[in-house]
C-alpha cells in the first residue's frame, strides 16, 4: 500500500506558482520613482518566491494617461471612467470593476489569477471584491494610511457612502493587510470583529539605505515628506530656529513638494534660518538615500502617519530618528534605544531632542547603529515579501 500511495502522489502534476493580480493607484512613473514605491519594491522580492505578478496601475480618466517608470516591475496603466469629487471616490470601484473585468476574464482562462491583492479599498479595494464575486477568486487589500474609510478625504453623504462601500471591502476580503497596529485598530473600529486583519510592517532595500562610511562634518537636519500641515514641517524650522545660535554650522534639508511650501520658505526666512534651509523638493530614490547618508539627524514631527516609510529608511541608514507618539511608527521605535519619540506639536520636546542629539555624537552613533540593527531583523523587503507570500499561501487555500 505504501508504495502504491508512493506512486500515486509521483503522478500528481505539481501546483501552479501563485499569480497574484495586483490593482493599485500607486505606483511610479517616469521622473518619479518614490511615487508608489511601497507597492513596487517588494514585488521583486516576491518574484524570487516565485509569485507571478500582474500589474494593473490604475487613475481616472481626468488624470491624464501617465506611463508608468521602466525600471519598476512591469505594469499596464488603465485608465477609467470615474466623477471627480467624493462622490466619484465612493462609485469609482464599479466604474474600475466595468473596465478591467473583460480583460481579467481572459486573464484568468489562460492563466489563472489565484489572489487579487488591492491598495486601498477606494477604488481598488472595491474593484477587486467585485471581481472576486464575479471571477470567485479570493482577494487582499491593504491599507496604507489612517484614513482607512476614506471619511477624512470625503465628508458629508459622499463620504458615509465612502464608509459603508469600505466596511463591505474589509469584511469580504480574505485578509485585510494593515501597514502597522495602529491602522488595524482603525479598520477594526470601523469595521467589526468579522474582519479578517493581519499587520504587515512595510521593508526597506537595506542596501539602497545604506550607512554612510564617515560622518558629515557640519550638522545636517534631513526630513522627508510632502510638504502639507500634518507632516509637521512648520514645526520643525520654529525648534530649529530656536537653536541656530546655538549651533551656527546647522543646516536643514526638507525632501518633497506640496501647497505648504511658499509658507515654510517665509517661515525659514522669519525664524532667522535664510541660507540654511534648503528645500530640494522631489527627489529620486537614490537621492533621498544620499540625502539620508549625508545627514546627522532625520526628523519629521507629522502627526498623522500610519507608519512611515521614510522613517524605516533613515532608520536603515543608520540615522537616528526622530518621530512622534501615537503614529504607527511608535511601534518600531523604542524610546533613546533607536530613536526619539516626542508628543505631536510639542515644540519644547523638538527643540530639546534636537539639542541632545546634536551635541552627543556617541548617542548618535548608538542609536543609528541599533536603528539599523531593528531594520535589518524585521523590516526588510526580503522578509516582508516573505510575509506577504505567506498571505498569499493561505488565502489560495
Amino acid at each position: 500500500m505504501i508504495a502504491e500511495s508512493s506512486t500515486a502522489s509521483e503522478k500528481i502534476p505539481p501546483r501552479e506558482p501563485l499569480h497574484v493580480l495586483t490593482l493599485t493607484p500607486f505606483y511610479p512613473i517616469p521622473g518619479d520613482d518614490a511615487q508608489g514605491c511601497f507597492v513596487a519594491e517588494p514585488l521583486s522580492w516576491l518574484a524570487r518566491l516565485g509569485v507571478a505578478n500582474t500589474v494593473r496601475a490604475v487613475q481616472p480618466f481626468y488624470r491624464g494617461r501617465a506611463a508608468v517608470d521602466d525600471k519598476a516591475v512591469p505594469a499596464r496603466r488603465v485608465s477609467f471612467f470615474s466623477f471627480p469629487g467624493g462622490w466619484g471616490l465612493s462609485s469609482a470601484g464599479a466604474f474600475l470593476f466595468a473596465s478591467l473585468l473583460p480583460e481579467i476574464r481572459r486573464l484568468h482562462e489562460q492563466h489563472p489569477v489565484h489572489v487579487i491583492h488591492a491598495h486601498s479599498a477606494l477604488p481598488c479595494g472595491h474593484a477587486a471584491s467585485l471581481l472576486s464575486r464575479e471571477l470567485k477568486i479570493p482577494f487582499v487589500v491593504t491599507v496604507h494610511g489612517l484614513d482607512a474609510f476614506s471619511s477624512r478625504q470625503v465628508t458629508g453623504y459622499a463620504g458615509k457612502w465612502c464608509v459603508r462601500v469600505s466596511q463591505s471591502v474589509y469584511r469580504t476580503a480574505c485578509s485585510v493587510i494593515c501597514v502597522s497596529e495602529r491602522v488595524r485598530s482603525q479598520v477594526i473600529e470601523g469595521a467589526g470583529a468579522r474582519v479578517n486583519t493581519t499587520v504587515l510592517y512595510n521593508g526597506v532595500d537595506p542596501e539602497m539605505f545604506a550607512p554612510p562610511e564617515s560622518e558629515p562634518e557640519a550638522p545636517v537636519v534631513l526630513s522627508v515628506g510632502n510638504l502639507i500641515p500634518v507632516k509637521g514641517h512648520e514645526l520643525l524650522l520654529r525648534a530649529c530656529g530656536a537653536i541656530r545660535d546655538r549651533f551656527p554650522q546647522l543646516s536643514l534639508e526638507i525632501i518633497g513638494d506640496g501647497p505648504e511650501q511658499a509658507h515654510l520658505q517665509r517661515l525659514a526666512g522669519e525664524q532667522g534660518l535664510t541660507g540654511r534651509v534648503h528645500f530640494r523638493g522631489r527627489q529620486s530614490r537614490r537621492e533621498v538615500a544620499e540625502a539620508m547618508r549625508r545627514a546627522t539627524i532625520f526628523a519629521l514631527p507629522s502627526r498623522y502617519e500610519g507608519l512611515g516609510c521614510v522613517y524605516l529608511e533613515a532608520m536603515s541608514a543608520g540615522r537616528p530618528v526622530v518621530a512622534c507618539l501615537g503614529q504607527g511608527i511608535d511601534e518600531v521605535i523604542e524610546p533613546d534605544m533607536n530613536g526619539c519619540l516626542i508628543d505631536a506639536d510639542d515644540l519644547q520636546g523638538l527643540i530639546d531632542t534636537l539639542a541632545r542629539l546634536l551635541q552627543q555624537a556617541e548617542l548618535r552613533r548608538r542609536m543609528g547603529d541599533t536603528a539599523r540593527r531593528t531594520i535589518l531583523h524585521g523590516y526588510t523587503l526580503a522578509e516582508q515579501a516573505a510575509r506577504l507570500f505567506q498571505v498569499y499561501r493561505e488565502c489560495r487555500k
